[in-house]
């Protein structure tokens, strides 16, 4: 792919980004690009190197605020006439709730896909200590004779701690999963304010 090519088709990626958050965009991939070729690369060996446009665009898009995307689409080109104003104060009793609402449901969405990683970890702790604890019960009880309740407690202290080790395991595959699944929330978020070509896997 040429330089141009590649700079119009991310262009067409990011097209529902501001226009100067676009142009400092294409600049900085360009001057990259023209770095590579001045280090020896050809044309196409430069915009190779830098990654596919789904890529690019994917991070563009992770790296701007929400807050940010949602100022600039909502943010009028031109002043509001009073006809608009009117409309928005007599409306506000109406898209205000609607407004809160919309945004209470994705903070919870986005607070559930957490809580579930949260609450793997703290079984995984409360399983950590209960192996843990199992030590001091144990001794109490040989100190009391019971040898086969110490034996028991021991026994079931080791277990715990091997279902511990286990269970972090499996919660640090957990939260990867669960990281990318918030990312693509959030993009897909994004998407809902740039547009469907501004992200390609939300």
């Amino acid at each position: 792919m040429r330089k141009q090519e590649f700079l119009n088709e991310l262009g067409g990626r990011l097209s529902g980004l501001s226009q100067n958050d676009i142009d400092e965009r294409l600049a900085f991939y360009s001057e990259m690009i023209d770095d590579r070729i001045e280090e020896g690369m050809t044309e196409e060996e430069a915009v190779a190197a830098i990654g596919s446009v789904d890529g690019i665009a994917d991070r563009i898009m992770s790296e701007i605020p929400l807050s940010r995307l949602v100022m600039d689409k909502v943010k009028p080109k031109k002043g509001l006439g009073a006809g608009t104003i009117l409309l928005l104060v007599l409306g506000f009793p109406l898209w205000f709730p609607l407004l809160i609402s919309a945004f209470a449901v994705v903070l919870s969405i986005y607070i559930a896909i957490w809580a579930i990683a949260i609450s793997f970890y703290a079984v995984n702790l409360s399983l950590g200590v209960v192996s843990v604890c199992s030590i001091p019960v144990a001794v109490y009880y040989f100190s009391l004779g019971n040898t086969y309740a110490g034996l028991f407690m021991i026994g079931a202290g080791i277990a715990l701690a091997g279902i511990t080790i286990l269970l972090f395991l499996a919660c640090m595959v957990l939260t990867k999963g669960i990281v990318a699944i918030a990312k693509g929330f959030l993009l897909w978020i994004k998407s809902l304010f740039v547009g469907k070509e501004a992200v390609s896997h939300a």
